[in-house]
């Protein structure tokens, strides 16, 4: 019996690409930006695509919360297939089934296939679980924290690149003799074909594991730790630490998904801000990404290194109490100076602790990482719907009203009582989230682990890279 070392990365160091962790490192971020990128490819656009299709207010917060419910399903699946078929045909298929969609919101003529492509588009944000698992995959329990939360950041970049990349590709397309009410529309075709040869680029230039696929893996006779034992998703579903974590990214994830959709109006309609001063702010929250959510793994991988598993809980909960805190706050500014400074902490927080509530997730179930990965990334969707749809409650029907009652008193007067109305009722929406959020965080206390959990990541922390785990090859 022969054996060989297992070569998970014990190292983030980014410019090492002949270390295949740190390829499938760039590659899954990479390809996460992407989804990301054409998930949210429309927010720019929207002003264009309410006036193009007629969309009414209910229709355009319904687009909304329809953009982030399909994605609820997609995670809460991808998980136990990437389980059992390895991250990397999940990630492959993802890629090119989900730039469908993409490609036909260009395409689109009512509302109703408006509506119905966000919903489906929103399949594609289950990448996010696929980059959890590939990296948890790829990288030792000493630095897993802080390479799950960086390529997270680096993928949820997407989100607010988008609004800077697709009005340059809108205004490429309109170089080229197109006329400028329909460049939307190609923008979103072309954010597709791109998501397509990207799923091409996933299948031949990464591999499941440092060891090679699960499936040849299997083929050869090499057992993989994760496939020791390998436990049922029911298991997982029993398992209370999932479900709190569950709550969490709900709390953190979903909220900043759903600010993130909403916070362009509320600017405008709270400070008097211009639309392009509103969306370079809300950019500029989203771009914290390349920092902020790799403070949260940092930290939770250094509360783990002090503290053991109960250090990571620790922290988690305390990012997340400040967050809540700062978005509470945030919601009660009249000034414009002091709301950005707190909504510039709110950003950091928020993503912090998500790179923190990963930095926790591997270590649930380390026989079903991708099954944990997905209901946890699950939870952030059902939290950004759940938002939303709070949001809605209070924002449709306050504007609504305000133009029943000044019917007769001219466009310009009707338009500054919707928007006097959407921002009140936005900022009591996001006063109630952010105290849930607080709530939420002395809830994620009741994490435990067993002193053998506590024992197990200690020992593979301080192991060096070839020494970890062996995998046997049968003769």
């Amino acid at each position: 019996m022969n054996t060989t070392a297992q070569t998970k990365s014990t190292t983030l160091n980014l410019l090492n690409l002949k270390n295949v962790s740190i390829r499938t490192f760039w590659i899954t971020a990479i390809s996460f930006f992407l989804c990301f990128f054409a998930w949210f490819g429309i927010v720019p656009f929207m002003p264009d695509v309410v006036k193009d299709l007629g969309l009414t207010p209910d229709q355009k917060w319904n687009s909304i919360i329809l953009a982030v419910s399909g994605t609820v399903f997609a995670r809460l699946l991808i998980g136990k297939l990437c389980d059992k078929y390895g991250p990397r045909l999940c990630y492959t298929w993802l890629l090119m089934l989900g730039a469908i969609p993409v490609i036909l919101c260009g395409l689109v003529q009512t509302p109703l296939q408006f509506l119905t492509c966000r919903l489906f588009i929103g399949f594609i944000g289950a990448s996010f679980v696929i980059t959890q698992v590939h990296t948890s995959l790829m990288f030792a329990p000493n630095i897993v924290g802080t390479a799950n939360a960086t390529s997270a950041g680096w993928g949820n970049l997407g989100g607010g690149a988008n609004r800077l990349g697709m009005p340059i590709i809108a205004a490429a397309v309109v170089g080229f003799g197109v006329a400028e009410g329909e460049a939307w529309r190609y923008s979103m075709v072309i954010a597709g074909i791109v998501c397509f040869v990207m799923g091409i680029v996933y299948y031949f230039f990464t591999q499941d594991t440092p060891q090679g696929n699960f499936k040849d893996l299997k083929a050869s006779g090499i057992e993989i730790e994760k496939k020791k034992d390998q436990v049922g998703f029911a298991t997982v579903l029993k398992d209370y630490r999932t479900w709190i974590l569950f709550l969490v990214y709900a709390s953190c994830f979903g909220i900043e998904l759903t600010v993130y959709g909403t916070m362009d109006d509320y600017l405008q309609n709270t400070f008097q801000l211009e639309r392009v001063t509103a969306g370079n702010i809300v950019l500029s929250f989203a771009l914290m990404n390349i920092f902020a959510r790799t403070l949260g793994g940092f930290f939770g991988d250094k509360f783990g290194k002090l503290k053991g598993l109960r250090g990571r809980v620790l922290f988690l909960s305390g990012i997340l109490a400040v967050q809540g805190a700062m978005l509470m706050t945030f919601s009660t500014t009249t000034s414009v100076v002091v709301g950005i400074a707190f909504l510039i902490l709110f950003s950091l927080s928020v993503q912090m602790a998500e790179g923190a509530t990963f930095s926790v997730v591997p270590f649930i179930n380390k026989k079903a990482i991708g099954s944990v990965s997905g209901i946890v990334g699950a939870g952030g969707n059902v939290g950004a719907f759940l938002a939303a749809m709070l949001l809605k409650s209070q924002s449709a029907v306050a504007e609504k009203t305000a133009i029943a009652a000044n019917q007769g008193l001219g466009e310009e007067a009707i338009k500054a009582a919707q928007s006097a109305a959407s921002a009140t009722a936005v900022s009591s929406g996001y006063f109630i989230i952010g105290a849930i959020v607080v709530v939420t965080a002395v809830v994620s206390l009741a994490i435990r682990f067993s002193s053998e959990d506590e024992s197990v990541a200690a020992n593979d922390a301080n192991v060096r890279a070839e020494d970890l785990v062996p995998v046997k090859v049968k003769s």
